[in-house]
């Protein structure tokens, strides 16, 4: 057996720690140069791995960049995505709204977010899984709960699914557009709920009983 098929095996038999390095290193050099300007070489340096362990594990960078996108942003995206039972409706839009603006603010998040437009064009598979782990599966969450609160009679969404996608961009307003865009360095924590506060006050006069 060549020393390829050796450390194809060993990924194999590794389980997921040596998987975690890898996208741990990868993770700091797809973020500090792009996706253009990341090299395999440049990540299984940072890695701590040998360039034929890292293609052990992914053929490809746009493999283990998917990979990053998949797993540790659809992660962030479950743990958003929890409404408060307390209160009404208000008050759950109010808490969800500001849990994904602050957690879309974060500078590894927004980082991310660049990265990904920026290699998008070339590679669609990449903008389809950042948009699949985090804004559809966001967006597909809150609709849910948004149809519970209809069937309730908190609210009169005719399109649940549709209302999803408004309250969220409602909620980034011009706020996370000027942060991701760079006309600001950063965004406190009082502008976060200022947004988030507009926007609920426009979606329950849209869809409030």
């Amino acid at each position: 057996m060549d020393l390829e098929a050796l450390e194809r095996e060993a990924a194999v038999n590794d389980g997921s720690a040596k998987r975690r390095q890898i996208m741990d290193g990868a993770r700091q050099v797809f973020l500090s140069a792009g996706f253009d300007g990341a090299s395999m070489n440049d990540i299984a340096r940072a890695a701590g791995v040998s360039k034929g362990t890292l293609y052990a594990y992914f053929n490809s960078k746009e493999e283990l960049f998917e990979a990053i996108i998949r797993g540790e942003y659809a992660q962030s995206a479950e743990r958003i995505c929890t409404f408060r039972r307390e209160g009404d409706a208000r008050d759950m839009l109010r808490d969800f709204g500001v849990r994904l603006i602050s957690k879309m603010s974060e500078p590894t998040t927004r980082a991310l977010a660049r990265v990904v437009i920026a290699a998008a064009e070339k590679f669609p598979n990449i903008g389809r899984a950042f948009y699949e782990a985090g804004p559809l599966y966001g967006a597909t969450r809150l609709a849910a709960e948004l149809e519970s609160l209809q069937k309730s009679g908190a609210l009169k969404v005719p399109d649940s699914e549709r209302a999803a996608w408004q309250f969220v961009d409602l909620c980034q307003s011009y706020v996370y557009k000027r942060l991701l865009f760079g006309v600001v360095d950063s965004i406190s924590r009082e502008d976060i709920e200022a947004s988030v506060e507009a926007g609920v006050d426009v979606f329950m006069k849209a869809y409030g009983v």
